[in-house]
């Protein structure tokens, strides 16, 4: 048995001197159909705003204009000679990834503003700069292909590239028929190049080697990951090493001569030397960051059949002043991207636990959850039970726990009481206007779990 994904191979490429200004060429040019698109269409937006503050009847108004790629590839088609004589240099593809990016740009903002896309608010899109935006372009037509050496690639208009590295893994895969290329992207990252193969693969059905096994799994800053098996991985910080380095680098970038965006003065060529340095410090930080998560992630979803993790709002975590740099470091959110995808192509099974889920405030004993516990407190201990054991590890097995008990996250309420998943008494905080008779319907401030009322679960 076999199913489908879609899958992407990246490798580095070596292209020669002309083959890296074609690059920059197309990436620019993709550029340059982005740019004329949105100015086209905030042009007719700041007009139909004008006219209506003048009173014109909507049916009056300037003809608005589409924003899907079809509407907007018609229109550069119609407008290419005159903005662009140049056109025919560059493959049509470059200027198609500017305008598909563009509809997709615009296509989110309006989602954003009208409540159909959830998340954070998306903004208008914004013109493209040529300094610094990351030079890309995608192709989705032409001759793309892996050569039989599995050292150079084929790609439309830019004809052949030397790779860095043996792409034998995909050329494998395309030689057994398992896999179909759909697109291939270039993009320029810190001096280096790479491309990026969109596949459409055929994947055999796996097994993890433990299929039965269950695992909790708790991320945090102190260490990477704490499993509910005790053990505990440590985190490699690799932005916290880097930063003596890094602070050097900013402050020699700081000391050169940089562009002068007042009077459109160019940088200096030490400046462009110490900025590139810089960027590639910044390369090899994110580098060693993605290959220590995916090994850890790898490591997980090949070894047990159903690992549980819980929904961290990350983007609230860095909003701590005193954390978000670590937090950033550890990479939490791609943790469970690349864990979500894993499992499933090894057979296993990812369960996200709720996000209000108290998994270090209870107890993984006796299922008594605590008033609060503090960051700082590392050791957990539980009165009723007199437990005490590493926080990070008790709430690993709390996470574990969710599922040997059968309970999934839907059973945690708002408030952090889980009244189902764990046996044992579990704390529950008594509610404004629910005193017995004879005393006040406000809640008393309560310090310590031996304090509040213990039920036991059902």
């Amino acid at each position: 048995m076999s199913f489908t994904v879609i899958q992407a191979y990246r490798f580095a490429l070596d292209p020669t001197p002309m083959q890296e200004r074609d690059l920059l060429r197309h990436a620019g040019a993709a550029r340059v159909a982005f740019n004329w698109g949105l100015a086209r269409v905030k042009a007719v937006m700041d007009q139909r705003a004008a006219e209506r503050s003048y009173g014109v009847a909507d049916e009056k108004l300037t003809p608005s204009i589409g924003w899907n790629l079809p509407a907007l590839r018609r229109a550069w088609n119609a407008a290419k000679g005159e903005v662009a004589p140049w056109w025919a240099e560059c493959s049509k593809e470059a200027y198609n990834t500017g305008l598909d990016a563009l509809a997709r740009a615009l296509t989110n903002w309006s989602d954003s503003r009208s409540g159909k896309r959830a998340g954070r608010p998306v903004g208008f899109p914004r013109f493209r700069s040529k300094r610094r935006t990351t030079p890309s372009v995608r192709f989705t037509t032409g001759t793309i292909r892996v050569e039989a050496d599995r050292t150079h690639v084929t790609l439309p208009r830019l004809g052949r590239i030397k790779l860095h590295e043996s792409a034998r893994k995909l050329a494998r895969r395309l030689e057994a028929g398992t896999a179909r290329i759909l697109s291939a992207t270039v993009r320029g990252e810190a001096g280096r190049w790479f491309v990026a193969f969109t596949c459409e693969v055929k994947r055999a059905e796996r097994a993890p080697a433990r299929p039965d096994a269950l695992v909790g799994v708790d991320v945090g800053v102190r260490h990477l990951a704490v499993l509910s098996t005790g053990e505990l991985v440590a985190n490699p910080r690799h932005l916290g090493n880097a930063t003596r380095r890094l602070r050097r680098m900013a402050r020699a970038v700081s000391r050169k001569v940089g562009p002068d965006r007042r009077t459109g003065g160019r940088p200096s060529k030490r400046w462009d030397r110490a900025r590139a340095d810089l960027a590639r410090t910044h390369a090899r930080v994110a580098n060693q960051r993605r290959d220590g998560l995916h090994k850890l992630t790898t490591g997980l979803a090949n070894h047990y059949g159903t690992i549980v993790v819980e929904d961290l709002h990350v983007a609230g975590m860095v909003r701590n002043r005193r954390l978000a740099k670590a937090v950033s470091d550890c990479g939490f959110g791609e943790i469970r991207r690349q864990l979500s995808y894993k499992t499933t192509w090894n057979g296993g099974r990812l369960v996200t636990a709720d996000r209000w889920y108290p998994s270090s405030k209870t107890c993984s004993g006796c299922g008594a959850v605590k008033a609060k516990l503090p960051l700082h407190a590392r050791r957990f201990t539980c009165d009723p039970c007199g437990l005490v054991l590493d926080r990070d590890v008790n709430a690993a097995r709390n996470l574990a726990q969710l599922v040997v008990a059968g309970s999934g996250p839907e059973t945690v309420n708002g408030r952090g009481a889980d009244r189902k998943t764990l046996s044992g008494p579990v704390a529950t905080k008594r509610q404004p206007g629910t005193a017995p008779a004879g005393k006040t319907g406000t809640v008393v401030r309560q310090r310590t779990t031996a304090s509040r009322e213990l039920t036991h679960a059902h």
